[in-house]
């Protein structure tokens, strides 16, 4: 019997390869992708969709592994509609399509300290749902508010303790897809701003594989926060630290690879499957753990179901 879905203003399109939509260039289709015009195109879908139908909300793919199987959902990913960026006084608006960086660059220009984002791939609604951070700062420490669509389709505003922020993780619920989230910036000197994030880009060009298709990085450091950019840093307990103590720097399983230039990031060198990055990590994993006696855990969000033909 065909599934049948309710009527949307946005697109929707059945069995849509999902490969092209993640910066690892992998994975298998989702039954269903839906694009929404806007909140209430959304929020009236999922109202009406059957309740027994996964939704997987989606971002710009930039953290993310579909596995080459696809996924049995409707993945909802948000376009035009959800990318605006308002700025009243030092509050900053932005819709969760609306890219991380753009948000750091048009703050500054406002003279408004978001500069942390600048860095960090992907689009806000990842970052939020993440609690993106690096240099020491987090969004958490910058958060008013958000809003989000139940899984029934209610438009509900989730505040800080809602989503409980921790390192790498919040508690938002299975199936509420996040629409817009409200900063409070602090204020900067736009000049000084605009330097800091050049000399960030450079740092991070220098250290990372930004040409390679990766997926940022692979695993969350074990230390439990991010790197400070300080001279004070300590390395030892950074997952690129323990993976390349472990002998993994430019380790490879089939067309997936550690990068030889930062070993926590996992590079699709040409021709990856999902299954062979996924692999690959769960290899780095283990070898880590004999090595140092410490368990990665993935930063890298992996979803979806194995291909049933391997």
């Amino acid at each position: 019997m065909t599934q049948t879905y309710p009527p949307v203003r946005g697109t929707l399109t059945e069995n849509r390869p999902l490969n092209d939509l993640t910066w690892l260039r992998v994975g298998g289709p989702a039954d269903v992708l839906f694009q929404p015009a806007d909140v209430d195109d959304l929020a009236g879908f999922l109202q009406e969709l059957d309740a027994s139908i996964a939704v997987f909300p989606m971002g710009v793919g930039s953290n993310l592994i579909v596995r080459d199987g696809g996924i049995r959902a409707v993945v909802i990913r948000m376009g035009r509609g959800f990318n605006h960026i308002d700025i009243d006084g030092t509050r900053v608006t932005a819709g969760v399509a609306a890219l991380d960086a753009h948000v750091a660059r048009k703050a500054a220009a406002q003279g408004l300290d978001l500069t942390f984002l600048r860095t960090i791939p992907g689009a806000i609604g990842g970052a939020v749902r993440m609690n993106a951070g690096c240099y020491g700062s987090y969004v958490a420490d910058v958060f008013v508010s958000a809003k989000a669509v139940t899984r029934a389709g209610e438009v509900v505003t989730l505040m800080a303790d809602d989503l409980n922020f921790r390192y790498r993780q919040t508690d938002l619920p299975e199936g509420w897809v996040l629409v817009e989230a409200s900063f409070e910036a602090p204020r900067g000197d736009a000049g000084a701003l605009a330097a800091r994030m050049d000399d960030q880009i450079a740092k991070r060009d220098a250290t990372q594989p930004t040409k390679e298709r990766s997926a940022g990085s692979t695993f969350r450091n074990p230390a439990g926060f991010s790197s400070t950019g300080q001279a004070d840093d300590r390395h030892d307990l950074k997952a690129w630290k323990v993976i390349d103590d472990a002998g993994l720097r430019g380790f490879s399983i089939g067309g997936a690879q550690m990068s030889e230039k930062h070993p926590n990031f996992m590079i699709n060198t040409g021709g990856a499957t999902a299954a062979d990055l996924e692999k690959l990590g769960e290899e780095v994993r283990k070898r880590v753990f004999k090595s140092s006696g410490l368990t990665l855990e993935w930063e890298i969000m992996r979803i979806g179901e194995p291909d049933a033909e391997k």
